[in-house]
């Protein structure tokens, strides 16, 4: 509904209103504004009771809040259980530990979900600070939060946009947007209206808040102040968009429930029949339980998988990916789309200048981004340019009809002025070196939107003057048109050919003057006309490393979608050099915003290349990606990419062109800007999974087995064969120990020829219950009858410590199993170093654990002889030999 005057006259809504579309004159009267004198000081007061201050004040969570919702998880749950019985149990060493573990945890998501606040707070802070505004007829800077709609903006070159803008006047200027639409170079802006339907990027007499004047000057109305503006809606986007669990965190969440609701049912089963069978008396059976579930608890499982993704963030780290949440490191190994911004990710953000045609010769420039480091080739040969004095006149006239600078700075080179001067600057160090030649300048036209051309007059050593120019094909076809030699229709065809290409294409000439002439104008140009030159066609080419990553994800399964505000051609042409897909498609925002979201989603994976889009677009996008089922990473630079980068999946950001939003948003960041790291990111993710599925599967029989001595114990009317600090004992050295050997455990073979896993996927499989469920009989039943056929052979004492032990080594023999699929007398037997140094750390506590008479009066365990051993080591062995034959018989059923 539209905000009401306080005469009932209705007021704009930025909403709801395309100002592109209008005049400027009907967009001065919409908002009864005055042209030129500007609005009046009481109707801004009567305006910001309406509309408020320009700033973007967004509902915040409490940051209390926050924490406390990181309790919010079936394992925590399952930790706050376990840390509550061991206290009632009396046993506070163990539940400080336990209860460390629920807050470091928390603390760990309240830092994340902070980062996604302070996105928020980078937005804010991009508005500029202040604005040069026109009232009462005078021009004065004001703070730009005090800016209303209707009021009119002073733009010149280095000013920030303070608001959007309906332009009413253009002087030559052009405005950068690229963190906003995507566009790489900056824009040309006029007050001309254009269609309705006209996406963002093309909005040529608009100005949008928070990007940046380039060149010239303009005045222009606000139609649009804080969340109403296009960085306002964004950053209400990034506000609304709400965290996604990981597909990791999903499955945990599952199978916690699952894993809590099995213990708790087991558990009251249990003392049910117990309580009804008479067993033991009502104090007895109520510790056996509390032993049961303390027992078949894992609440290491937590603990072990934070450790696991941390060494994973870690190991990420040092390769330059920076993972600001834990189950990002893993999440990555399940994606299935990856979405990607163009700008500044899959292309480097550099104009690039690729081609030169001089008359009928096509030279060939290599070397990519600004860095001037390439050469220039003719018929695959290497060409010296100070020997071609045709190229040699080119490329000196392009280099002088310039007002970019173009400088070394922190390993980068920076530029100054225009992405297409710099790509011309660059082009001239590659053949000269970064000498630039002897030429005083006399007199310059800068570009102009109208004439579309830049000349300059300058004078050689010998006193001859020349004027250089450089510009739209065009405008310099119409310049050249004077000379009879001039192929007019070859050029204009070569020039559309390149275009289709998705290059830009930028015309280069010159005209000799006399040696007293001290003035270049339009008037001389057109009345003298230009020695043509050539051609050169320039692109923002794709990073080096990606065509290569791509190709690799595209084998892995993982299929890169391009996101990008350039025009379909340009989009489509980059993503055929990138290698997207055998026959590449393109969707406009304008299709995009055609189609509903389920009507989007049933089309939207058909499509390789979405071009002109919106961030609103963008956002889209992935929600429809995701909508099929399918794990969605979206890779971005720019403010415009932050929503999309926040919905997904996982978003990753680049981390030197990036900005700050962008960086914020995201779960990674890239710090070396090399979308190849996302390759290995991928496979450390499907790595940590791996190894996460393998300790859960190593980890629930072990545990379940604990908790099965205890339940057949109670229906076998026999003494308990463990104690409660036994059971944690086991726990607390097996979550220290061995469990830990999985996070060295090294990928295994083929892991990158693998399909993404389906987000359907379960952790465990039908044949993983199975295992689990004959692993935990084995080891409780093997302990169990040890523990009968001792009898009264030995003491309780030694009897239960064996029991201990025999559940041990049938752990350690476990995991020699459970580590990789490859039968354990291999090759990949001595992969994981570490296992071993586990393994023999868990042998040397046990040791203590038997022999030590500190740990026998806490534990109630006794001194073991060479024959128990003996008979420990050999029932554990069963285990290894039993699930082996059952391994052996599963792959050669599998390759059958």
């Amino acid at each position: 509904m539209k905000a009401k005057k306080e005469d009932n006259v209705p007021i704009p809504d930025p909403l709801a209103h395309n100002y592109h579309a209008d005049s400027w004159q009907k967009v001065i009267k919409d908002f009864d504004g005055h042209y030129p004198s500007g609005l009046k000081d009481n109707e801004v007061s009567a305006k910001r009771v309406i509309y408020g201050f320009n700033e973007m004040l967004l509902k915040s969570t409490p940051k209390w809040l926050i924490f406390l919702k990181q309790f919010n998880n079936v394992i925590i749950y399952i930790l706050i259980m376990a840390a509550l019985l061991t206290l009632l149990m009396r046993h506070y060493s163990d539940a400080t530990v336990i209860g460390l573990v629920v807050i470091i945890n928390a603390l760990i998501g309240y830092f994340q979900e902070i980062n996604a606040s302070n996105a928020l707070e980078k937005i804010k802070n991009m508005l500029s600070v202040e604005a040069t505004v026109i009232r009462n007829g005078n021009r004065f800077d004001i703070p730009s939060r005090n800016l209303v709609p209707g009021d009119l903006v002073y733009l010149e070159a280095g000013d920030n946009v303070p608001a959007d803008l309906r332009i009413m006047d253009a002087d030559n200027l052009r405005i950068q947007e690229s963190s906003l639409t995507g566009e790489s170079d900056s824009v040309l802006k006029s007050n001309a209206s254009v269609a309705i339907e006209t996406p963002l990027a093309e909005r040529v007499n608009m100005a949008y808040a928070t990007t940046a004047v380039t060149n010239g000057s303009a005045t222009g109305i606000v139609t649009a102040t804080g969340l109403k503006t296009e960085i306002g809606l964004i950053s209400q986007s990034v506000s609304d968009v709400k965290d996604n669990k990981s597909p990791l965190t999903k499955e945990l969440d599952t199978l916690g429930r699952g894993i809590s609701w099995f213990i708790i049912g087991v558990a009251v089963i249990t003392f049910v029949l117990g309580w009804v069978m008479n067993v033991y008396t009502l104090p007895v059976l109520a510790m056996a339980i509390i032993t049961m579930i303390v027992g078949s608890m894992p609440e290491g499982l937590p603990a072990a998988t934070s450790v696991i993704l941390a060494t994973g963030v870690q190991a990420l780290t040092k390769k330059s990916a920076i993972v600001k949440t834990l189950p990002a490191a893993e999440t990555l190994g399940a994606v299935d789309i990856i979405a990607s911004d163009k700008t500044g990710t899959l292309t480097k953000n550099e104009m690039t200048l690729q081609d030169i045609v001089i008359g009928q010769t096509h030279y060939r420039v290599t070397g990519t981004g600004y860095a001037p480091n390439g050469q220039i080739f003719k018929n695959n040969l290497v060409i010296d340019a100070s020997q071609n004095k045709k190229l040699e006149m080119f490329l000196t006239m392009g280099q002088q009809a310039n007002d970019t600078f173009l400088v070394p700075e922190n390993d980068q080179w920076q530029i100054n002025g225009e992405p297409t001067d710099a790509a011309f600057l660059s082009a001239y160090y590659k053949a000269f070196g970064q000498k630039t030649p002897k030429l005083k300048e006399i007199d310059r036209i800068p570009f102009d939107s109208d004439y579309r051309y830049m000349a300059r007059l300058v004078e050689n050593q010998s006193g001859h003057r020349f004027i250089a120019i450089k510009g739209a094909p065009d405008k310099l076809f119409e310049l050249a048109s004077h000379s009879k030699n001039f192929d007019r229709d070859y050029w204009l065809q070569l020039s559309q050919q390149f275009a289709k290409t998705g290059k830009r294409v930028i015309a280069v000439g010159y005209h000799n003057v006399a040696s007293d002439e001290d003035k270049v104008t339009h008037e001389l140009l057109s009345t003298t006309g230009i020695t043509f030159l050539g051609l050169a066609a320039i692109i923002d080419p794709p990073r080096p490393e990606v065509v290569e990553a791509i190709k690799d994800m595209r084998h892995a399964g993982i299929r890169v979608k391009m996101i990008t505000g350039d025009s379909s051609d340009t989009a489509m042409a980059i993503g055929r050099q990138l290698g997207l897909a055998h026959d590449i498609k393109a969707m406009t925002g304008v299709d995009v915003d055609a189609l509903n979201d389920q009507d989007l989603a049933a089309s939207v994976t058909k499509y390789d290349v979405f071009a002109r889009t919106t961030p609103q677009n963008k956002l889209r996008i992935v929600q429809a990606f995701q909508a099929n089922g399918l794990i969605t990473a979206m890779t971005g630079d720019g403010v415009n990419d932050a929503p999309a980068l926040k919905k997904a999946d996982i978003g990753v950001a680049m981390g030197i062109k990036g900005t700050d939003v962008a960086k914020d948003s995201a779960d990674m960041v890239l710090a070396n800007d090399n979308f190849s790291t996302i390759k290995i990111a991928i496979e450390q993710g499907r790595r940590l999974y791996d190894n996460i599925r393998k300790t859960i599967l190593f980890l629930l029989p072990t545990s379940f087995a604990e908790g099965l001595i205890v339940v057949m114990s109670i229906f076998l009317q026999q003494p308990m064969p463990l104690t409660p600090t036994q059971l944690l004992w086991i726990n607390m050295v097996s979550a220290i120990t061995i469990q830990l050997a999985f996070i060295f455990e090294p990928a295994e073979p083929g892991l990158m020829n693998r399909p993404p896993r389906k987000t359907s996927a379960k952790l465990m499989n039908r044949h993983d219950i199975f295992q689990m469920t004959y692993v935990s009989v084995l080891i409780a039943a093997t302990g169990l009858a040890v523990f009968e056929a001792l009898g009264s052979n030995v003491s309780f004492a030694v009897a239960s410590t064996m029991v201990v032990n025999i559940i041990i080594f049938g752990k350690i023999f476990y995991l020699f199993n459970i580590r990789t699929e490859a039968p354990v007398l291999s090759r990949s037997l001595w992969s994981n170093p570490m296992a071993f140094v586990a393994v023999g750390l868990m042998i040397v506590l046990q040791i203590f654990f038997t022999y030590m008479p500190f740990m026998q009066n806490i534990f109630s365990t006794a001194a073991l002889s060479w024959l128990n051993w003996l008979i420990v080591i050999l029932t554990g062995a069963i285990v290894l030999v039993i699930t082996e034959i059952h391994k052996y018989f599963r792959l050669h059923k599998q390759v059958n």
